[in-house]
């Protein structure tokens, strides 16, 4: 089996220490197997980022942008390989690759703009002869964690903006789908970008540490479960880095009387086992206002569950793949089992689900749970697989308090066509990202992701306009020239314009 190397100052390195294997979900056969960095290859990797640092630091954001442009063609005329290894490692449909991807061009897109976001405030005469500006300065060597459910999309939601800003980048991707990672940042050298300036290295939780108690790592970015998320900002802040760390989500959709129930089931059936269900804004939970909405829901959905067109993620036309790993399908059923001992309705059972010619492969049906109540793990607790529950509430006030009182606040969406019922639960939930008929309500690249609550550690969101703030520090600069001839005396009160 090949080994997929780490990539640093411009190099592939092999390293010499422990890997893991890296699995086809489809097959359930190790396919590659990844190097996991010990400390030394991520010093190394810090190394080649600080030597990087000063002449990328001093290149006129309009020649960083122009790396991204051509970065972004790259993009787009390897997409269908990079699509391939997305869909081999991880299992998700190659159409669903394909649009991971579009997604994370929009925001190599965004970074190309670097001359327009970088732009400072000038006032000339703050006071007599006296001008004053700002501008927006790099950190230095930042990092980047990112998780297995987008291999492609989550990096390109940092390391393009970051670098456009002038800071060299350290991505630490999933070891568990990192062929096509890799890929894209060597295209990203294809396009120009000097040597160190972008690094990868593959790794677990000790790549992770060392990266957290490297003092020369000014800033990091993670997005993945709750748990790694607090860790990594409570350990990052307290060593003094700037740290935005993405969690984990319980996304609900509510369901009002007056809801256009074929085109809520369409969104939801994409919402909820599009990727699996392995994605952080997938919708998992179904609040429905009303029995007489629930049960035409469920009269609806079932029949589409049972009719998904599950196989081998690298085939075209299907609707799901398998789940990435044997450990995850474990993990997804047994939360299946324990809804089925709590009380839970299962009306779609998508266990032992067997794919012709893929009998070994991860996979596992869509699976629908009602009367679901908010006691039940499998309400509270991010199951991360193509599991849907539906929570039944007597009115809209009900169905806010419910979600309003969950630990997480990642994503949510009502569907009405009742305009007053919309603005009220825009204005009073209690969620950092909101649809309206809209059930993955994921920002474009020129707004800012990000959730409330347990779901974002940190003070700014993902990528667009706290993006650029985040991987920039503001300086503020007063200047003043005085007349040769003029003498002044010193002056004791404090300065004002006054």
């Amino acid at each position: 089996m090949s080994t997929i190397p780490h990539l640093i100052n411009g190099e592939r390195i092999a390293g010499a220490g422990r890997t893991a294997d890296v699995f086809n979900p489809s097959t359930g056969e190790a396919i590659h197997q990844v190097a996991l960095a010990d400390r030394a290859v991520i010093q190394q990797a810090i190394d080649a980022a600080k030597a990087a640092f000063p002449a990328w630091r001093a290149t006129p954001p309009a020649k960083r942008a122009q790396v991204m442009f051509r970065f972004k063609q790259l993009l787009e005329d390897n997409a269908e390989q990079i699509a391939q290894l997305i869909s081999q490692e991880h299992g998700k449909t190659i159409e669903d690759a394909g649009g991971e991807l579009k997604r994370g061009i929009e925001n190599v897109e965004y970074a190309c703009g670097a001359p327009e976001l970088l732009k400072g405030e000038y006032n000339r005469n703050v006071g007599p002869d006296i001008d004053g500006w700002s501008d927006f300065q790099p950190i230095g060597v930042v990092a980047g964690i990112t998780p297995f459910n987008f291999p492609a999309m989550v990096p390109l939601w940092m390391y393009p903006l970051a670098i456009a800003c002038g800071n060299c980048f350290i991505l630490k991707p999933s070891e568990r789908d990192p062929s096509s990672t890799l890929l894209i940042a060597e295209l990203m050298h294809q396009a120009g970008l000097p040597k160190g300036v972008l690094n990868v290295v593959h790794g677990d939780k000790e790549a992770v540490d060392a990266l957290i108690e490297a003092p020369q790592v000014k800033a990091l970015s993670f997005v993945g479960s709750t748990p790694i998320a607090e860790y990594i900002y409570s350990e990052g802040a307290k060593r003094g880095k700037r740290v935005q760390a993405l969690g984990g989500a319980k996304n609900h959709a509510v369901l009002m009387p007056d809801a256009d129930l074929d085109n809520a089931v369409s969104a939801l059936m994409g919402a909820a086992y599009g990727s699996c269900g392995e994605r952080c804004m997938a919708i998992s939970v179904a609040v429905c206002v009303g029995d007489q909405i629930a049960d035409a829901l469920v009269a609806k959905l079932v029949p589409q569950i049972k009719a998904l067109k599950i196989g081998a993620g690298t085939r075209c036309g299907l609707d799901m793949g398998p789940l990435v790993t044997g450990a995850h399908l474990d993990k997804v059923t047994g939360y299946v089992e324990d809804g089925v001992k709590a009380g839970a309705e299962l009306v779609v059972d998508g266990r032992g689900l067997s794919v012709a010619g893929n009998e070994n492969g991860f996979f596992l049906g869509g699976c629908l749970f009602d009367r679901v109540t908010p006691d039940m793990r499998i309400y509270q607790e991010e199951i991360f697989g193509p599991v849907l529950c539906i929570v039944r509430v007597n009115s809209l006030e009900e169905a806010m308090a419910l979600i309003n009182e969950h630990e997480y606040g990642n994503g949510t969406c009502i569907f009405t066509r009742d305009g007053e019922a919309a603005r009220l639960f825009c204005d009073e939930i209690e969620v950092g990202m909101v649809g309206v008929n809209v059930p993955l309500p994921v920002p474009v690249a020129y707004h800012s992701f990000g959730g409330w609550k347990r779901s974002l550690f940190g003070d700014l969101h993902a990528y667009g306009p706290d993006g650029v703030r985040f991987y920039t520090r503001r300086k503020s600069i007063t200047q003043r020239w005085p007349q040769r001839a003029s003498h002044e005396a010193a002056q004791f009160a404090f300065p004002s314009n006054g």
